[in-house]
């Protein structure tokens, strides 16, 4: 699964080291047979801002295949940490599934991304609405100090087909035990959705749905209103294009120059 929707990558010239660096794979951990988080060490230098993703490289030196992935670590952990589906016969997963400890993975220097708060105009909510893998960048913001300040309230919504890929389900509930966050002005609000497994979750429906007809809002105890709440949306493309129609008739708008939005986008495959 692609955190961005890009081509394939290669880089076959030895001038393109000084763009990534190789780092070693320190922790994996395997959800489900195909769903997995890993670890990687972390450049010194290395910059990025919570919702940021980054181009991953693996295979021969000469021949890396690359692809883009949502950073999921913390923007102060010295360790880079993201989250990926193994897509089969895709080229970069079956690289990705032949990956132990302790092996070397390519990092670009740069991060990219427009899913971060600081493309939203200031608000009282920050809803975060996730599909899949989606969920990914929103636990870099959810790690972030600055946003449990910014906002009164976080709420994150996970939708899976079945409760084994609730990735992150037990450390998002931890989060407001944390020393970091226990005195922090926001309260955080989660709610998973499991579509496939009978009874796994209160909700169970597709997230389009469950905001057309008010059960989201219902659940979390809040509404959705334009004025002091922000949407950020990651997902696969279905789930994006029917959740912006709908909120834009809500009167919500992503950032144009000049002009901080109510709502952003990323789309995963």
């Amino acid at each position: 699964m692609l955190s961005i929707a890009e081509p394939e990558m290669r880089t076959a010239s030895p001038d393109a080291a000084d763009k990534w660096t190789t780092e070693r794979v320190t922790r994996i951990h395997y959800w489900t047979p195909t769903l997995l988080s890993f670890r990687t060490t972390r450049y010194r230098a290395f910059r990025f801002t919570p919702g940021h993703y980054a181009r991953l490289g693996l295979g021969p030196a000469d021949d890396l295949v690359w692809r883009p992935y949502s950073l999921v670590s913390a923007h102060y952990d010295d360790y880079l940490e993201f989250v990926a589906v193994l897509v089969p016969g895709g080229a970069f997963s079956e690289q990705l599934a032949k990956l132990r400890v302790g092996d070397e993975i390519a990092v670009e220097k740069a991060c990219f991304g427009f899913l971060t708060t600081a493309q939203l105009a200031p608000g009282r909510d920050l809803w975060m609405l996730a599909s899949g893998t989606g969920l990914g960048p929103f636990i870099s913001i959810l790690r972030d100090p600055a946003q449990w300040e910014a906002f009164e309230r976080l709420i994150v919504v996970h939708s899976v087909r079945h409760v084994t890929e609730l990735t992150y389900r037990d450390e998002i509930a931890a989060l407001s035990d944390e020393a970091l966050f226990a005195d922090a002005r926001a309260k955080l609000s989660y709610i998973p959705v499991v579509t496939r497994d009978d009874g796994a979750t209160e909700l169970r429906d597709r997230l389009p749905r469950l905001l057309a007809d008010g059960r989201l809002e219902k659940q979390a105890q809040i509404p959705i209103n334009a004025d002091y709440s922000r949407v950020m949306v990651c997902g696969n493309p279905e789930m994006a294009r029917e959740l912006r129609q709908l909120l834009a008739t809500r009167g919500f708008a992503t950032s144009r120059r000049g002009a901080a939005g109510q709502m952003a986008f990323e789309k995963y495959w």
